[in-house]
């Protein structure tokens, strides 16, 4: 008997694709970095992943950048701002939700390597900012002075976690950059007491300390220094400025 060859599929029987949403790249993004970390999540690979093609997803994210701080800003909402109703020291407080947000991009290396220049917008930075706003309020520190501050303590925080980055296993499991960071040790505790005498003087105590308590004792200093030192007056304006200028306008229009 002849076998007949199996008949060609048509299209209209295979399952319809879902709809491409930004939701739904986030999330898919999201899954990725969870699975495979964020520095293999390209365009193309999450295209792959989504059936699609990496020119369809430029329709809802215009960049890399820009899909990495939609990512940052969908896990914000994972931070612990519950210390703002809690008691104790408001400083306490505050240094607690940082916490959270460092220990956040410590479990994303990549993302707060990302995130030193991918600024999220959203609601839940949002929630972030207000949370440390109204504890700083609370402390008495006057609102200029708050404004500035939450970005300095913002900016230092990614910046530990994109340096703590560098340290993580690779795919050798051996540290990132552990030579590098090896060489710095050496030279510092190797300094000569003739010409680098206070360096020599304090030799590992340069390098001494963990690194979360570190971190907590630098937050510490950003918050009292802001408050014992005033800003600059007057203020040059900012590219902000003209752009809250001109939505204002709009808004009486």
């Amino acid at each position: 008997m002849t076998a007949h060859p199996t008949a060609p599929r048509s299209r209209r029987e295979r399952p319809a694709k879902p709809a491409l949403t930004r939701e739904g790249i986030i999330a898919t993004t999201v899954d990725l970095m969870r699975a495979e970390g964020l520095e293999r999540v390209t365009m193309r690979r999450l295209a792959r992943e989504l059936d699609t093609g990496p020119a369809s997803l430029y329709v809802y994210v215009r960049n890399l950048a820009e899909l990495h701080a939609a990512v940052l800003e969908e896990l914000l909402g994972t931070v612990d701002l519950g210390p703002v109703r809690a008691d104790g020291d408001w400083r306490d407080r505050l240094v607690r939700i940082l916490m959270s947000y460092t220990s956040l991009l410590f479990e994303y290396p990549g993302l707060a390597q990302s995130a030193l220049v991918a600024r999220p917008f959203g609601k839940n930075y949002l929630n972030l900012g207000e949370a440390m706003l109204e504890l700083l309020d609370e402390g008495g520190l006057e609102p200029d002075r708050a404004g500035w501050l939450i970005d300095l303590l913002l900016q230092f925080a990614t910046a530990t976690a994109a340096e703590h980055a560098s340290r993580t296993p690779g795919e050798d499991g051996a540290p990132r950059h552990e030579a590098e960071w090896q060489a710095l040790a050496a030279g510092l505790t190797g300094a000569s007491p003739r010409t680098h005498p206070r360096i020599a003087a304090l030799g590992p105590r340069l390098l001494s300390g963990s690194p979360q308590d570190r971190l907590t004792w630098g937050f510490h200093i950003l918050i009292a220094g802001a408050a014992n030192t005033p800003l600059p007056e007057p203020l040059s304006p900012s590219p902000a400025d003209a752009a809250y200028a001109g939505d204002a306008g709009d808004a009486g229009d």
